[in-house]
């Protein structure tokens, strides 16, 4: 068998990792009118840190792709550790709310806990919320509190990106311009 570049197999390991993202979210929507594929937001988280990155950390960029597996769909960890190794499968737990909690004390926490998380864990919070913010801008016709829930999620996010930023000034600095994007649509 031919031996793999280093490239190559990091180009392999995210490939890999969208495949089994988009087959283990295939059912699932976005929130919203738009009822877009959940993958579009997959794809997002990737791609912003792929771009804060300039694809430097394959294990990441992996990570954004399937960051959501354990949280939304049967997938275990010990899967993600086999399919995808250690530090991806670490990755994605450290960023994994607890479902069996209620949605109030998951965000505490998320705010809480934010500073303590490793790097990898601090930049993909800021895509992921980066990427939420940026669905949430477009207007949503069957809700009436739309301004509301938009100003509540980007006041919230804040909070959790504020113990997250110091890692990449490029997605610091993404996020921020969502958030000014976001308040100007209001």
């Amino acid at each position: 068998m031919t031996q793999l570049s280093g490239a190559e197999e990091s180009a392999l390991l995210i490939a890999r990792a969208a495949d089994f993202a988009a087959r283990a979210h295939v059912r699932q929507k976005r929130k919203g009118d738009a009822q877009e594929p959940y993958v579009n937001h997959l794809a997002e988280v990737a791609l912003l840190l792929t771009e804060a990155t300039r694809g430097g950390n394959p294990a990441l960029i992996a990570a954004g792709w399937l960051h959501d597996t354990l949280e939304d769909t049967a997938t275990e960890r010990e899967e993600l550790e086999a399919l995808f190794g250690a530090q991806v499968a670490a990755i994605v737990a450290e960023v994994t709310d607890d479902k069996a909690l209620p949605k109030e004390e998951r965000k505490r926490l998320q705010v809480e806990t934010a500073g303590s998380k490793s790097v990898s864990a601090r930049l993909l919070k800021i895509a992921d919320k980066t990427s939420n913010i940026l669905a949430r801008i477009h207007p949503n016709p069957s809700s009436e509190n739309r301004e509301e829930e938009l100003t509540d999620y980007v006041d919230w996010a804040e909070k959790v990106v504020a113990g997250c930023r110091g890692g990449n000034e490029t997605l610091d600095r993404m996020f921020d311009d969502a958030v000014t994007l976001a308040r100007s649509s209001l």
